[in-house]
Parts: structure tokens; sequence; C-alpha cells
């Protein structure tokens, strides 16, 4: 084991000192490659990984997850990334399965075939692409499991980025760079095919601008809870009462 964690310090510095212009689009700096690695592998053994755009990310995760799966774009015209990625030494090609084309189409339509450990969200960065990713995604993340987002510095992203840091199914673990590091709690998973927005911490935060919504949202609640209540027949009412008194 002692060997084994020396040889991936030694990738890991290697991928972290690959030149500046290795990634036609921009690297991932030492910091979040770092972060990537320690979070990865304090998470324990990791079964299914999953990771949208390509890069310095994916070499790195080919030496930690046994079962990776990058959805990506081939940018052959464009930076190259895919084919320096492929062609690299220091990815293990045995344990990655590169799905390439738009994420808006394989990501959206795949079928995963169990739950994930770890997802990292690294695709097209236009709006609203970051948050199709994070929905084809999240039902399968398993309690425990790691969400990474990059580049939460832009905009489109920040916004993703914030809805995250409230909400009841993530704990922020560490932002690094750009990158953000979030773990799955045991709160449910909100249906992805349902509503709820009243249900999410996002629409109910303290601030003047969503005052409307907080208060459309209090309506909401109390609406189900009268109906809930008229729903219940008097003989099972008077004995929760009790209780509730106690």
């Amino acid at each position: 084991m002692a060997g084994h964690a020396r040889k991936l310090d030694e990738v890991r510095r290697e991928i972290a000192n690959l030149p500046a212009d290795w990634h036609g689009a921009g690297s991932v700096g030492a910091p979040a490659l770092d972060a990537l690695h320690r979070h990865a592998c304090a998470a324990g053994r990791l079964v299914r990984t999953v990771e949208t755009g390509t890069g310095r990310t994916t070499l790195l995760l080919s030496h930690i997850s046994p079962d990776h799966t990058v959805f990506t774009q081939d940018d052959a015209e464009l930076h190259g990334t895919l084919a320096r990625v492929r062609s690299s030494p220091l990815l293990r090609q045995d344990r990655v399965r590169f799905v390439v084309g738009p994420t808006q189409r394989t990501l959206i339509g795949h079928r995963f075939d169990g739950p994930i450990d770890l997802a990292l969200l690294d695709g097209p960065h236009a709006y609203p692409f970051p948050d199709l990713e994070y929905w084809a995604v999240y039902p399968h993340l398993a309690q425990g499991g790691l969400l990474v987002v990059d580049d939460v510095q832009i905009p489109t992203i920040a916004n993703l980025f914030s809805f995250l840091k409230v909400d009841a199914m993530w704990d922020l673990v560490e932002v690094a760079e750009d990158m953000a590091f979030f773990r799955r709690t045991s709160a449910p998973a909100v249906d992805p095919y349902g509503e709820g927005w009243w249900e999410q911490a996002f629409n109910l935060r303290p601030s003047s601008r969503h005052l409307p919504w907080r208060r459309r949202a209090a309506r909401t609640r109390d609406r189900l809870t009268r109906r809930v209540k008229s729903a219940v027949p008097a003989p099972v009412k008077r004995p929760l009462k009790r209780l509730a008194g106690r």
C-alpha cells in the first residue's frame, strides 16, 4: 500500500509538471490536482467515477479509479486535448472509457451501471449546460460520494455553486483554486422528474430579492399541510393531538 501511495504521488507530480499549454483550453492547477487526489483517496475504494471534459484530471483519476468514464467532445480541430490525453503515457488506458460527443446528448442519454462514487463536472460552461450535467449525474451519486465542480468563478457555474452550497443533499468540503468539492449527504435526492422547489433551501434564502418566492413557498407548504390535515380521519387526529401536547 505504501509503495502504491508513493507511486501515485509521483504520478500526480508528473501530471502537475506538464507544460502550461498542454491543455489548450487551460489546465487545472497543482492545488486543485492535489485536492482532487486527496479527497478521492480519502473517500475510500472508488468503484465507479465519471468526468465531463478531459485533461490532467483524467490522467490522475485513471490511477485512482478502476472504472472511469469520460464524456468529452472531440476537440481535434480546436485544442487537441482529447488526443493528448489518449496518447499520454500517464494515462492508464485499461481503466478509462471515453464517450465522445456533446455531453448535452451523450450524458443525458447515458445509462449508468450503478452508483457513482465521484463525479467531476467540467464540460461545456455556457448556460444551461452545467445545470444539465448536474441533472444527469446527481441522482446516481452514492451517499458519501464526491461531486466536484470546476470553474466556479464563471457566473453560469457560480449559480450552480451557490445552489449546491445551501442544498441539503450536499456538504461543501473544500474549494481549491476554482474547483469545488461537495460530499453527498443522506438527504433524499430530489425527484429529477418531479417538483418540490419550495423545499429547496436555495429558494428560501434570507434575501429581499427572494422574498416573493419565500412567501409563495410558505403559502404552498401551508396549503399542502391543510390538505394533509383534512385527509386525516378524526379518530386519528385526537391521539395525534394528545401526543403533540405531551
